[in-house]
């Protein structure tokens, strides 16, 4: 499906700011001159057609539950076995087949950091393969959207992390609507009635994980490939610790760049401890912002590499329920 130009409005305006209002695709049809019905049917063809997965909360990592990234090394012969395995876990958002000798690469998401660690355990148990374990040490840059024009020349930036203190309705809230917003013309009542809580609630509380940092955007999640961006590169550095933050503060800016993270090296097996999510067309645009980043932060010469993806086997939201089924 070729989105229509109302689409791809819709979708680069509200990657972020969506409305925390009774009724927000009242206020989201307004900037494409559309009623409210109308919007929310061009929302649903959306979803339904996978441009966009959902509508809601991207949570910033181990704020609010636990996460972690981690790969696996696969024999080829068993990498559909093995990646059906993985994909299966209800923990796991995202398992991708990447260009490397550590070819399977999965984050998991959820409650706890005993969630994490059993979903470890068992995709060990179950595929006979150790677990490369990655989880985040420092993030830089968490991506507030994805431009599908030309890169903002001004990125959006998440609050920093204030003093957010725990609630427990946040994580019921943000169970509720992992799989996205219901599009009704009352989302948010609707979230409110299933955990018997009040629509002025669940708002308050939203905007309070949003001011807080926690939750770095609220808005259309989209699907890169759907919308033409498919060479997706993991670009990833060797660098050393007492320049990493400055190395890291020059990658973070570049407008190419949707997420800068930092996370261990793992002697033997993952020598890389800087991460860079660039997103592009094709692979020599990718490569060409690449290039760039070395060139603007002198990092040319250190130990390198670039992991395209070249199969997607599941990507959904951060799993916030407990004994969440698999979908």
């Amino acid at each position: 499906m070729t989105p229509s130009s109302v689409e791809l409005a819709l979708i680069d305006r509200w990657q972020h700011d969506f409305p925390l209002v009774a009724k927000p695709f009242a206020i989201v049809g307004r900037s494409a001159a559309l009623d409210e019905q109308a919007t929310i049917g061009v929302f649903r063809r959306m979803r339904a057609c996978d441009l966009i997965s959902r509508v809601g909360a991207v949570v910033r990592p181990n704020t609010v539950g636990a996460s972690t990234l981690a790969a696996l090394q696969v024999p080829p012969d068993r990498l559909d076995q093995v990646a059906e395995v993985v994909s299966r876990e209800p923990l796991v958002t995202h398992n991708y087949e990447r260009e490397h000798d550590l070819n399977l690469w999965f984050v998991i998401a959820g409650g706890d950091a005993g969630a994490i660690a059993e979903t470890i355990d068992r995709i060990e148990a179950q595929t006979g393969l150790p677990v490369v374990d990655l989880p985040m040490v420092q993030a830089y840059h968490l991506g507030l959207g994805f431009s599908l024009r030309e890169p903002r020349a001004q990125k959006r930036q998440p609050p920093a992390a204030g003093d957010y203190r725990p609630d427990p309705r946040d994580q019921r809230i943000l169970a509720a609507i992992e799989n996205g917003l219901p599009l009704v013309e009352h989302p948010y009542l609707a979230v409110a009635d299933q955990l018997a809580l009040g629509q002025e609630e669940v708002i308050a509380r939203l905007e309070h994980l949003v001011a807080a940092g926690v939750v770095t955007r609220f808005g259309c999640v989209v699907r890169h490939d759907k919308l033409g961006f498919r060479s997706n590169a993991m670009a990833v550095w060797n660098i050393p610790g007492e320049i990493i933050d400055d190395v890291a503060a020059i990658f973070a800016r570049h407008a190419s760049v949707t997420l800068c993270y930092q996370r261990p090296s793992r002697p033997l097996v993952w020598p890389y401890n800087l991460f860079c999510m660039v997103h592009a067309r094709f692979r020599e645009e990718a490569y060409a912002v690449i290039d760039e980043l070395n060139l603007l932060a002198d990092t040319g010469l250190m130990q390198q590499a670039v992991l395209f993806s070249k199969r997607c086997f599941k990507q959904r939201g951060a799993v916030f329920s407990r004994h969440k089924e698999t979908n």
